[in-house]
């Protein structure tokens, strides 16, 4: 994991993050089926919501990075609500790889060339975000500490 951490930087890992969930966020309003986007249905919202707490998580990480400064609560209340979207983001693999599969179903209908394209792209963004949020997770462990609030007050030393 060490020589992971030495290609895949915090930086590079938290840049790409940032990257896939603006894609996938914009790639949520896309309908496959249709080839269009659908900017007034209110499902379509529900992801770039949970986005949002991924990216303000991201953020809580950079400056804790950046600054050298130890974890405190919200910063760890943040982390424990992204470990439920971890779930969400399951889901999001499971009915990505069904609308992939349901090209079987829809054979008599017209579907447009940029289907597959496009579907796959969804499978393989929404499959690598559980694992680049994970090793963010472990990033935050190595880099920022562990969440240990028993003693927190006597580890605080302004004198440094």
């Amino acid at each position: 994991m060490n020589t992971i951490s030495k290609i895949i930087t915090w930086k590079r890992n938290l840049f790409a993050s940032i990257l896939v969930l603006i894609s996938l966020m914009v790639l949520d309003f896309y309908g496959v089926y249709t080839n269009q986007f659908y900017f007034l249905k209110a499902d379509n919202y529900i992801f770039s919501v949970l986005a949002l707490v991924h990216l303000l998580y991201l953020y809580v990480v950079w400056f804790k990075i950046r600054e050298d400064e130890l974890p405190d609560p919200k910063m760890r209340n943040v982390e424990y609500v992204l470990y439920a979207i971890l779930f969400v983001y399951g889901f999001k693999i499971y009915e990505s790889i069904q609308v992939l599969n349901s090209v079987q179903l829809y054979q008599d209908q017209i579907i447009p060339s940029t289907f597959k394209p496009m579907a796959t792209l969804n499978v393989v963004l929404y499959s690598i975000l559980p694992i680049m949020t994970l090793y963010t997770f472990w990033l935050r462990k190595k880099l920022i500490g562990i969440y240990n609030f028993d003693n927190y007050n006597s580890n605080l030393n302004i004198w440094q």
